[in-house]
């Protein structure tokens, strides 16, 4: 055997790119890789994963499996995306020389690209330059937003960032290796390596293998409801597919077809060959149907086992689970398998795709635009052969599903990425206990109530950027693995936690301010009442401590997935000792706005009334100014502009149509409405 220490080794980014050992190493992408691919998304995920682990002794980034062709040439057979990405990033840092280079088989233009980075010529490999645009925004922020010198994060991302550098031993025949560790022509994943274990506990029972291959392939895309992918299940869904009706495995039928009749006699390595049957997106029926989904597969799958563990588990502890699905196998791991465990998580598996799939909303595709809510909350429904089509799910009750979409997409911008949904771990979780529509909405407010007063007010829960610490949410809501969404306490002290001075304020605590917002309109306006000059109006108005600016910007508003910007309204810029205000004084709550990504970050320096100007034009996107807060914040600036100042100098010097004395009466407006619960 092998000894390991030969072929396995843990190694940092700056032994894989600058430790060369006598000779400069060169990593080489051979053409059957595909072209490098990494979006926005997932280069910011990877750095901000890297910022939020700069407390730790080492991060672990994954693996890279080499093949040595010749004397210091390594073709990488595994992990070139995130191998790319790591370069493309040490060029975004500045870093100047690299001592082991990285090229591209047969590929002369990105291997030109990646060579002259960060000069790029008139022939580039697009997606490579992309890249690099991508790694400097995402490290902009992590410096402006974060306040971290980028000398330090080089430093952690250096030496303290590993990844497991695997070589495949020289007497190993490559082409059994890819036979072994591709799956249709990928890269073996986390989440097919998971579905290879749970499927080793059926072999030998045909049924169950069948129904578990069945259930898995069609929760597998998340891009379609359930239902798309299961069309002749009444059994499971009902003569109008839309209830679910099964209470066990065992109820899940059996194909008629035979396709999967000859699996439980399969191995491993063939299981994972099992085909996944895609939605045809150009079908007329299903084309209407495709949506964004919020999580991925090997995410969902995390909370589909941390919900089987609290239900089958009285041992289980969640705070030990962890949902990341960096961590999927390894959760999977601390599981005793048995074959009557893969049965359970197969249900609950999909019985927890039916209720995302009908009971969460949905990101419409297309961008974010003005009036239209991008965010849908529908069921599927089909009745005998007539076309399918959805339904809201509050169907009948306008208020309730207008509600219920506010709520679940606040969450869902101030919780993006995709390892850190508790609340859709919670939803989800209370869903199989409970499905009525009333409940669910109330339960729902009770929770951004709960995350609200009793996390981000709560400094024992919060460390010293006033970020929840870890397990801070399941040490609040779950109590004996029971939901628990009753308040603490209503009294908390919000000046004590986010103090005048005080940066650090959560994203959340702005996006329930909106929903409260929001609500206060659904709720206080409706019908006669709505109406300009009514005394309901005028008092809506008076609480919100502005004139009245119309119910558009309530009507239309919703929780775009632009809102990422925390704005200073009156600019650090004009504040300081020799200025009006001070840099103190505009570090509070009734200073700070969300605004849009699209927004012109060159603007942040204008005085007050000359950004209301500009957020206001008819021409601006308005999903740049998607916060209610900071609708309020610039009527506040207009209505002391037009009552004059006196003084013309200071005015336009300083931009004191909106000043500290309007910073805090507008920060006391605010808390009398979010805290008055």
């Amino acid at each position: 055997m092998k000894d390991l220490k030969t072929i396995l080794e843990e190694c940092s980014i700056n032994d894989i790119y600058f430790s060369n050992r006598g000779a400069s190493i060169l990593y080489k992408i051979p053409i059957y890789q595909r072209n490098y691919a990494w979006e926005r998304e997932e280069i910011r995920a990877l750095i901000n994963d890297v910022y939020d682990s700069m407390t730790k002794s080492v991060y672990y980034i994954g693996t890279l499996v080499t093949y040595k062709r010749d004397e210091n040439i390594f073709e990488v057979i595994d992990g070139q995306q995130r191998l790319t990405t790591i370069y493309i990033i040490l060029k975004a840092l500045g870093t100047e020389t690299i001592a082991n280079r990285l090229t591209y088989s047969a590929r002369k233009i990105s291997a030109m690209t990646i060579e002259k980075m960060p000069k790029f010529g008139e022939e580039n490999d697009q997606g490579i330059v992309n890249g690099f645009n991508y790694a400097k925004e995402a490290l902009k922020d992590i410096v402006g937003e974060k306040k971290v010198e980028i000398d330090t994060f080089k430093d952690f991302f250096l030496n303290k960032v590993h990844i497991i550098h695997y070589r495949v031993p020289k007497d190993v025949d490559l082409n059994h290796y890819f036979e072994v560790m591709n799956s249709r022509g990928e890269q073996l994943e986390k989440h097919e390596i998971v579905k290879a274990k749970l499927s080793e506990q059926l072999i030998g029972d045909d049924d169950a293998m069948e129904k578990f291959c069945r259930i898995w392939e069609a929760c597998s895309d998340m891009c379609f409801y359930i239902q798309q992918k299961l069309p002749e299940m009444k059994q499971v869904f009902g003569n109008t597919m839309d209830d679910f009706m099964i209470e066990s495995f065992d109820e899940f039928p059996n194909s008629d077809s035979g396709t999967y009749s000859s699996l439980g006699k399969k191995t491993i390595s063939e299981l994972l060959k099992s085909p996944i049957k895609k939605v045809d997106k150009d079908d007329k029926i299903d084309k209407n149907d495709y949506f964004q989904p919020i999580i991925d597969f090997p995410n969902f799958l995390l909370i589909v086992l941390k919900i089987t563990r609290l239900r089958n588990e009285d041992d289980f502890n969640p705070l030990s689970f962890t949902l990341d699905d960096k961590e999927l196998i390894k959760e999977f791991e601390k599981v005793n398998l048995t074959p009557e465990f893969v049965k359970d998580f197969a249900y609950n598996l999909l019985q927890a795709k039916y209720f995302l799939d009908n009971y969460i909303i949905h990101h419409a595709n297309g961008e974010d635009r003005a009036i239209e809510n991008p965010w849908k909350l529908q069921y599927y429904y089909k009745r005998g052969n007539k076309a399918a089509y959805l339904k809201d799910l509050y169907e009948g009750n306008k208020a309730q599903q207008n509600e219920v979409i506010q709520l679940l997409s606040m969450f869902e911008v101030a919780f993006t990425p995709k390892q850190r949904k508790n609340y859709l771990f919670y939803c989800i979780y209370y869903l199989f206990e409970d499905w009525n529509l009333n409940n669910y909405v109330e339960f729902l407010r009770k929770l951004a109530d709960k995350y609200f007063f009793d996390v981000y007010l709560d400094a024992s829960k919060l460390n010293d950027i006033n970020q929840p610490k870890p397990n801070s949410f399941d040490e609040t809501i779950l109590n004996g693995g029971e939901l628990n969404v009753k308040l603490e306490d209503v009294d908390r002290d919000f000046d004590s936690i986010y103090p005048v001075g005080s940066y650090n304020i959560p994203l959340y605590v702005f996006n329930y301010t909106d929903y409260k917002l929001w609500n206060k309109y659904a709720e206080e306006l409706r019908g006669n009442k709505e109406k300009k000059g009514s005394r309901n109006r005028i008092e809506f108005f008076r609480a919100l401590g502005c004139s009245d600016f119309e119910l558009d910007p309530f009507k239309n508003f919703y929780f775009s997935r632009t809102r990422k910007s925390l704005e200073h309204y009156y600019p650090q810029a004009k504040a300081g000792d020799d200025m009006p205000i001070s840099t103190q004084d505009i570090n509070c709550f009734g200073n700070f706005a969300m605004i849009g990504s699209d927004a012109n970050s060159s603007g942040s320096n204008w005085n007050p009334i000359d950004k209301k100007n500009r957020y206001l034009d008819t021409k601006s996107n308005p999903v740049s100014v998607a916060s209610l807060k900071f609708r309020i914040m610039l009527q506040i600036c207009q209505d002391n502009y037009d009552a004059g100042i006196k003084d013309e100098t200071l005015k336009r010097s300083f931009g004191l149509e909106w000043n500290v004395d309007d910073m805090v009466r507008h920060q006391e407006k605010m808390l009398e409405i979010i805290m008055n619960d």
